[in-house]
């Protein structure tokens, strides 16, 4: 089933940010959705990337208030900065409006615990765009995996790496709470890693540093380790610092291993490839769409009642759980325990 069997969606847009202009209203756009509305704590800066956009501004009133007031507006995209979160999703949520909040869903667990229970109290769909489990080779891989084409897992390898674009280099190298490589990248391995083993992360022990030839107040790469349920070792490897170093996902398991070349990205790009008794083949991937796309379309369907969203409220909690854990470990020196809640549920294929 595809989003086109449901209407489409008027939004709001919280934050008038980089990935709002450069991923998500194309996104939407690509989607069929409207965007009515745009609500910054800067008019100016508001009204210019509205004209950019090509978003009508009605009025030149960009503030929260108007916006959530409005009851043309369905549901709210929120990117505004990480420690605003909070308090955006869960006005929108009192308004009545589904939330599909941007990653981290917040800084500490207290916060995005209360944002997942004001999303439930009045009844809204939680959405968080960790947008990598959504694509076509992650749900391709979990399907090996949960159908045992690899046998028990022993081990997984993440390698997210790259070099931090120039205009990037703002907020994510400053002290700004939710800055730094973990909580940008290792985020999203987690979510890509809790679903895919289906099980809890129990310890963490990581190293960070700052590479990069620029000034920063936040770490920009880091080695992580992590122990999942049932002895399975979990490596990440996250930077900010390597301009030709490909990511990769590695899954490593007593009858065979998979191996899938650039898939932590936000491109729809990469391959999958199983190794076992039988040699080395490539695995298909049918769904090439963007998963920023694929985000959308189950996050329209949950609206409308049908499915869930790819990563949910709880499912980005625990995702956090792991940054956090990480975090704690590079400062203190010591292995970290975790406390995730049991079992995040697999995605799955649809």
């Amino acid at each position: 089933m595809h989003m086109a069997d449901h209407p489409s969606l008027a939004w709001g847009l919280i934050g008038a940010s980089d990935i709002a202009e450069t991923r998500m209203i194309p996104a939407l756009r690509r989607e069929g959705h409207r965007i009515l509305r745009v609500a910054s704590r800067s008019a100016d800066h508001a009204r210019e990337f509205s004209v950019r956009n090509e978003i009508p501004p009605t009025e030149s009133d960009f503030s929260l208030e108007t916006l959530l007031e409005d009851p043309a507006v369905d549901a709210v995209y929120i990117s505004s900065t990480n420690e605003q979160h909070l308090a955006h999703a869960a006005a929108a949520a009192a308004a009545g409006k589904h939330v599909l909040c941007e990653k981290p869903v917040s800084t500490d667990l207290d916060s995005a615990q209360k944002i997942v229970a004001a999303c439930a109290d009045h009844g809204v769909v939680l959405a968080v765009n960790h947008h990598l489990p959504a694509a076509g080779t992650h749900r391709a891989i979990r399907k090996l995996v949960h159908d045992g084409a690899i046998g028990r897992v022993l081990s997984v390898n993440v390698r997210h790496t790259s070099l931090l674009p120039e205009r990037l280099r703002g907020w994510r190298l400053s002290a700004a709470p939710g800055a730094g490589v973990v909580m940008d990248l290792t985020g999203h391995d987690a979510s890509v890693v809790n679903p895919l083993l289906g099980t809890r992360a129990l310890e963490a022990t990581a190293i960070t540093v700052r590479q990069g030839r620029w000034e920063s107040a936040a770490d920009d790469a880091a080695a992580s380790v992590l122990l999942y349920e049932d002895d399975v070792l979990v490596r990440f490897h996250d930077a900010f610092t390597t301009p030709y170093t490909p990511s990769y996902l590695e899954v490593h398991g007593e009858l065979g291993s998979i191996h899938a070349p650039e898939v932590m990205t936000p491109e729809p790009i990469g391959s999958v490839f199983l190794r076992d008794s039988g040699g080395e083949r490539e695995i298909d991937v049918p769904d090439r769409r963007h998963p920023y796309d694929i985000t959308l379309d189950h996050f329209t369907r949950a609206v409308h009642g049908d499915g869930r969203p790819v990563v949910d409220g709880r499912d980005a909690v625990n995702a956090l759980r792991v940054c956090l854990a990480i975090l704690e470990s590079a400062e203190t020196g010591r292995r970290v325990s975790l406390n995730q809640e049991p079992n995040p549920r697999a995605i799955t294929s649809r």
